[in-house]
């Protein structure tokens, strides 16, 4: 069973922060705290989605490994509210 499968069976999900940066080639992704969760993209939106795939990566070996990566995990029920900060442009 997949990472992503035992969460939506439990209600839980796992919470990152990600900071995006301009560099020379477009834009970089890294999640700090997690040894090579980074990626580039021409756009942010690019580089945000390619570092979730290598974030993906990461957590698959993790777990091969019976390693944990001890994300912020949070339960959601009916009464549940998410906030995030999001650039509305650059």
């Amino acid at each position: 069973m997949t990472l992503l499968n035992k969460l939506n069976k439990s209600k839980k999900t796992q919470m990152v922060s990600m900071v995006i940066e301009i560099n020379e080639d477009g834009y970089l992704a890294s999640i700090p705290g997690i040894q090579g969760a980074f990626a580039e993209g021409d756009t942010p939106h690019e580089a945000i989605f390619n570092c979730l795939d290598v974030l993906k990566m990461i957590i698959e070996y993790r777990q091969e490994q019976n390693q944990e990566l001890n994300l912020g995990e949070i339960e959601f029920t009916q009464n549940t509210r998410l906030t995030f900060t999001m650039p509305i442009g650059f």
